[in-house]
This record gives structure tokens, sequence and C-alpha cells, in this order.
């Protein structure tokens, strides 16, 4: 007798069987699918790992000069040194897209030199700055990830900035390429009245042990550690792949609130709390469980998804701490508290008081845009009034530290004489560039001269409303040369996406995409969001100062009560937005 279940499960007579659905391809995730590359660049990244080209840059390459290098050194294991080629001058952002990479490209490098936690003594300082001026034609940028970068670099001068470079403790190991990237730290790390614990050690451990170790310079993807100590939550945690945020757990005391899988770019997701409370004693472990999660399980077939942001999403917080703890760490993490709302800004610009009685001095270039020459005298300056350290910051700021009170003031401005303000209008301190066409192959359009430009107009444009006290809070206006989010244009009030916009006459011109109302956690908001995309919303570069003035003002006029930017910019209607 057929059972009633076959019966059901019998096609109908004349229809052909089901074909079976394709297997679906494999991600390249080592630990499921096996180690054989699957594309090209996991080939050469198999073939010879990134850190072993440094020799042949001493050895062949400085010697024999840019026409010697092999392609796939300089495009791909060149990164593992800090090393892009930069763009070609006079190459317009509308070629970006149709040029090969050879053809935009310049003789001369980018160089990032890395400096995990942001921590610097005057001695490095002044190192950078002579490198600047001596190799890299006075050329010197802060980025929004506490790096330095340096332009106009030749691969003859390459071996004798890495002598200056680590003769004073500093390196550009692992500054780019598919490994542990720069290590955000708290720019008042050890020095904040108000700090929870200090991610100091932590962070030394981290790149001792661990930055320029082989076992972990071929991940799928560049990988973004953040660790902070101070209740600001100063080192935009929401957007790394890798954070730990202090917190005071009810029983076990000071620790960290673990967060995995943030990351932007044309993808934009925010990390995710694991729910999982991590105490300094373990931490190293912790990260080293993540990152190898990442390297054993990352996505490495299609390098679009090979971000560890879209290894979570398919997994989900639980099975990801699950793995974490039963593959890697062998055992259990305790649950945490969530850190509570910050009360006080990230970026520490201004005048604060020390843990010791002295004071730090948080201060703002124009979009991080300085120079060798600046550097070197920021460094004498410093000496000159009693300090020798100083941090950079993940907003593009400077942090002095050790002031004595009686040199606040007097240094300050000198400070000022340096385009180092300390008091900086709301536009100077809350706007953000990336490196824009002036020297990235990937950017559309310039990005520093037009932040500038824009903050010049609306300091002008908008003085009547700071001066009257209606605006009291920064807006923050990132922007950034192509889709790629390097400036966090999804986590601004007002971010900008560059790209070319069509004209009536044919021709394109330089413009931006734009996103209201994003941002990360701080004092004016709980919790990080992302920014509202309205598809016809487009400003032209020319017309950038006057959008904003427009829209700031229609702010001021229209919120509710206490209503932030972001606020209102998800509140009202598209028409008042454009």
């Amino acid at each position: 007798m057929t059972s009633s279940l076959a019966t059901e499960a019998a096609p109908e007579a004349g229809r052909k069987p089901r074909a079976a659905r394709p297997a679906a391809k494999p991600h390249g995730q080592w630990k499921v699918d096996g180690t054989t590359p699957l594309n090209p660049n996991e080939t050469w990244k198999q073939e010879d790992n990134g850190l072993n080209v440094r020799e042949r840059i001493e050895q062949i390459y400085a010697k024999n000069g840019f026409d010697s290098i092999d392609g796939t050194d300089l495009h791909g294991r060149f990164r593992w040194w800090g090393l892009y080629t930069q763009r070609r001058q006079g190459i317009d952002g509308g070629k970006t897209a149709t040029l090969e990479p050879h053809e935009l490209e310049d003789k001369y490098f980018m160089l990032r030199v890395r400096i995990d936690g942001g921590a610097l003594s005057t001695d490095q300082l002044r190192v950078i700055g002579g490198i600047s001026t001596e190799f890299a034609r006075d050329s010197a940028d802060i980025t929004d990830r506490q790096n330095i970068q340096l332009h106009w670099v030749r691969v003859e001068d390459v071996p004798e900035i890495w002598n200056r470079l680590e003769s004073v403790g500093l390196s550009t190991t692992e500054a780019c390429g598919d490994v542990p990237r720069v290590i955000l730290g708290s720019p008042v790390a050890g020095i904040a009245k108000d700090e929870i614990l200090d991610p100091t050690p932590l962070i030394r451990e981290l790149s001792d042990r661990f930055i320029g170790d082989p076992e972990l310079a071929n991940l799928p993807r560049k990988y973004k550690t953040a660790i902070t100590g101070h209740p600001s939550q100063d080192v935009v945690h929401e957007i790394n792949d890798f954070a730990l945020v202090g917190v005071v757990h009810p029983e076990l005391g000071a620790g960290y609130d673990l967060w995995v899988g943030g990351g932007l770019s044309t993808n934009a997701r925010l990390a995710e709390r694991l729910g999982a409370f991590v105490t300094p004693e373990v931490a190293a472990e912790v990260w080293l469980g993540v990152t190898s999660i990442f390297r054993d399980y990352g996505y490495r077939r299609m390098r679009t998804k090979a971000r560890l942001k879209f290894l979570l999403n398919d997994w989900g917080a639980e099975k990801f701490r699950q793995v974490l703890q039963d593959e890697y760490l062998g055992f259990e993490l305790p649950d945490g508290p969530a850190a509570p709302k910050p009360d006080t800004p990230g970026d520490h610009i201004g005048v604060h008081e020390q843990k010791d009685g002295k004071f730090f001095i948080g201060v703002s270039p124009t979009v991080g845009r300085v120079s060798g020459t600046i550097l070197t005298s920021l460094a004498d300056t410093l000496e000159a009034h009693g300090s020798t350290r100083l941090r950079t910051t993940p907003h593009q700021k400077l942090v002095i530290l050790d002031i004595e009170k009686e040199q606040v003031e007097p240094l300050i401005s000198k400070l000022d004489e340096l385009g180092l303000s300390a008091r900086p209008s709301l536009f100077r301190r809350s706007t953000i560039a990336c490196t824009g066409i002036e020297f990235c192959k990937l950017a559309i359009v310039e990005t520093k001269v037009t932040a500038a430009t824009a903050i010049a107009e609306l300091e002008r444009r908008l003085k009547d409303l700071v001066d009257s006290g209606t605006l009291t809070q920064p807006i923050a206006l990132n922007i950034n040369g192509c889709p790629n989010s390097c400036a966090r244009i999804q986590t601004a009030d007002i971010g900008l996406k560059g790209m070319m916009l069509p004209t009536p006459d044919g021709d394109p011109t330089p413009g931006f995409q734009v996103h209201l109302g994003g941002g990360l956690a701080d004092s004016n908001r709980g919790e990080a969001g992302l920014g509202r995309t309205i598809r016809g919303l487009k400003v032209t570069v020319e017309n950038l100062p006057d959008y904003v003035e427009r829209v700031v003002r229609r702010y001021v006029g229209g919120r509710q009560d206490n209503e932030t930017f972001a606020q209102w910019a998800h509140r009202v209607e598209e028409g008042d937005l454009q």
C-alpha cells in the first residue's frame, strides 16, 4: 500500500520532476571551503605575503626606481607598508571610472604613517615634519583614523623615511592592505578626569603582539579596530570591525562592551553589540579571537562582500558570540551592560583639566590639512610651553597634553598662529573631508579646498545665527570625494558624496549626493543612525555654501523644542530639505 505521504510527494502525471537547485557558490571561507584562492587578489596574497615586499623595496625598487616595480607589488603588496600610488595631476573626475589604474596613477606615493591610539611625542612629530619637508613637498594631512598621510613620496626615498620613522618608534607597517589597520584609541587615554579605564596598555599590547604578524597579514579585506575607556565614546566605535567601549559592570567593575561588524563604504552597516563584557585581562585574546574569525570565516570570493559586516549580517550577533567563545576563546564571556549616552562631546575641542591638575587642549586644523612646516613648528611650540605629548583624533583634530594652567592662554595664541584653533567656529569644528581628487585615484571631486571654502562662507553667512545664540551646536558637514565614505558621509548631519552632475549644456560638473541626519552616539544623540538619502537631492560644488546656508536656516526656523538637526532632517518633508 502506498502511504499518503508518498502519494502527496509524487509528481503529477506528465509533469517532469523539478530540477535540483544548483549548489550555492562558495564564499571562500577558509574553514568552510578550504584555502584555494577564488579570485586574483587571493591568489597573489597566497603566493607571497604582503609583508615580504619590504625587502624588495629596499633592495631593488628603491635602487632602480619606479619603473622597476613589479605590477602586483605596486598595486597590491605595497599597501602592506602604507604605500599607495597617488593620482596623476590634471585628470578630472569624469575620467576616474573610465581610465585604468595605471592611467590614473603618478610615479609618486601617498605614505601613511601609522599612529596607534593617536599617541605622539614632540620628537616623533618633529621627525614626521622633517620627512614631509625633505621628501614630501611639505604635505601632511591628519586623517579621521588618527594617522598622518604624506604625498609626493618617491620609492627611492622610502628606505630612508622608514629609518627615520623607526628611529623614534613609528612605522608604516600594515597602515593599508588586507590587514589589521591602525588601532583607534581615545585621544584622552590616561589623562581624562572622567575616564572609566585607560586602554593604552591594551593598544600597546595589540600593536606589539599582532601588527606585522604573518599569521594575521592575509585577511579577507581591511580590518578596523577602535578602543576607548572614555564616556564620550570618542572613537567612532559603531563603524569599526572590532570595538571596545568602556563600561562599568555592576559586579566585575571597569571593563569593555564588545561591538563587532561596523563599516560604511557603499554598503553602510553599523556595528552590533554582542552583549558581552570584556575584562582588561582577556581583551587582547578577545581581539585575537574576533580577528581570527574574520580570517577563517570571512568571505573571500567577492571583494565587495569581504568585510566582516557581511559575515555578521548572515550569522547574527548570537551565533557570532557563540563561535567566538566556543572555537576561539574556550570560555564564555559574561553578559554586560551597554554604555550610557555620552554627556560630553567626543572631539575634545577646547581646554579641559586633566586628572593630574594640568590641562589638555583640543585644537582644530581646517579639515586635517597641515604641513611638515606646521608640524615641526608645533613640536617646537609645545616644548617651549612645557609639553612633549599630543594625540591625533578620529575627527581630524589634535589634542595637546600636559599644559600648566599659566601656559594655556599663551599656548592657544601661538597655536592660532599655526592655524590650529582651540576655539574654532561651529563649522570649522564640525567639518571633515577626505583626500579628494587632489591625490586619490578613486576620487571624483575636490574636497579639501571645497571644505575650506564652505567653512569660510558659512562663517560669514551664518554669523548672525551664531552671534545671536540661535545656533549653538555644531552641524557636522562631511565631504567625500567618491562613494567609499572615507569621510563617513552616512553618519554626518550633512554628508556629501562626490559625483559628476549633469548640466544644461551637457558638460558634467563636480557635485555631491546629499545625505542628511546621520550621526554616531554623542552628547546630542543616544544611538548611532544613518543619514537620510533623497534620490534627487544633489548639489554642485559651486552651490554648496548656498545649499548648506539654506537648509540650516530652514532648520533654525522650523525646529521644535530642542530638536537637533538630525532629528529635524528625519522628521520634515523632502521639500524642506531641498
